[in-house]
């Protein structure tokens, strides 16, 4: 706890934290509250979008793309710290490398505890005003997948920090993050049969909050192997573990 306290206390007061976490509040409300009009296979959604217990499928569908915010949230405040020595300074001042990772992975965790949290008080908000059921078991029923998302989180956020902890500059490590989730792996899920590409990192992690109607979608089109949450959670926990040991090889490795 001191070492999340001590990156808190960093953290705070710098002002493009907070905004940067205020544009993903603001578009993850924003998009959820203009939701209705979405159309999903050729249908509007309407107020269909807030109905227990598939809300919680549709919500962590439309929140696992802000992820990459979150990365890059993550990416600016290691390479900041690259930037103004602090790393090297918490290393001089008796911190183990592993610790240095491990103060940034606290935050991370933090992250993603909070922007589960959150996507909690928006599914209750929304699901009460609007969903025709509202029993407790059509509430909670699916709520399982917040559990997915949060793995997910994490594992974005973690891959980010392996790039600014590889790259040290900010610019560039977004520009690599961005470019490997959303070309570079892609592209190669291009070369590669499903049943092999449904466990590359990004696959893995997408699978956790599968887009709403996808059996429909592949039944128009050609059918996506992808792995179900559950079974997407062990392989997306393993390169999560992967990519805190390659932060702190590459921590070891190289002079601060």
């Amino acid at each position: 706890m001191n070492l999340l306290r001590t990156e808190f206390r960093k953290i705070f007061p710098y002002r493009t934290f907070w905004v940067i976490l205020a544009v993903y509040v603001l578009l993850l409300v924003l998009i959820l509250y203009t939701s209705t009009s979405v159309e999903i296979n050729g249908k509007a959604l309407g107020n269909e979008t807030y109905q227990f217990p598939g809300l919680w499928m549709r919500l962590t569908y439309v929140a696992h793309f802000f992820n990459l915010l979150l990365g890059i949230l993550v990416i600016v405040l290691v390479t900041d710290e690259y930037s103004y020595r602090t790393v090297r300074q918490e290393v001089i001042d008796g911190l183990s490398r592993a610790e240095v990772v491990l103060s940034k992975f606290y935050v991370v965790l933090a992250l993603a505890v909070f922007s589960t949290v959150f996507l909690l008080a928006l599914g209750l908000y929304f699901g009460l005003l609007y969903s025709s059921n509202t029993s407790i078991n059509a509430m909670f029923s699916q709520i399982d997948y917040l559990s997915y998302y949060f793995v997910q989180a994490v594992a974005y956020m973690v891959l980010a920090m392996l790039f600014a902890f590889f790259i040290r500059k900010s610019g560039l490590a977004i520009i690599a993050f961005i470019a490997y989730t959303k070309i570079v792996e892609p592209l190669i899920h291009f070369k590669l049969p499903d049943h092999i590409d449904k466990y590359f990192p990004m696959k893995a992690l997408d699978s956790l909050t599968p887009m709403p109607g996808q059996e429909l979608f592949g039944q128009l089109t050609s059918p996506i192997e992808q792995l179900s949450p559950a079974m997407a959670t062990l392989p997306s926990l393993l390169y999560t573990g992967l990519f805190l040991l390659f932060c702190y090889l590459i921590l070891k490795i190289r002079d601060l």
